[in-house]
């Protein structure tokens, strides 16, 4: 499946779970990580350096979604598998 269009079902199965996610250029000075879950006024947001690639947003996304229950979720065989692996 191509970067794209598994960012974008990423991005849906965040949406289905209430995560709202923004890319944002921001600077994070010398930190390699390029953004991350945060909650805030109770609502968790999903903030992605807009300059990251394609695959360093697909991790940050992951990561994010692996903190969640997703069993009652609607999600993609593809996913599941991703999500198993990353660490």
């Amino acid at each position: 499946m191509r970067d794209e269009i598994l960012l974008d079902h990423l991005e849906g199965l965040a949406s289905q779970l209430g995560i709202k996610t923004r890319y944002e250029k921001v600077h994070f000075g010398e930190s390699v990580d390029q953004g991350g879950l945060c909650r805030v006024r109770g609502e968790y947001l999903l903030i992605i350096n807009s300059q990251a690639t394609p695959k360093e947003k697909i991790r940050i996304t992951l990561k994010a979604l692996k903190q969640f229950d997703l069993s009652e979720a609607q999600v993609l065989p593809v996913i599941r598998k991703l999500l198993e692996k990353s660490p």
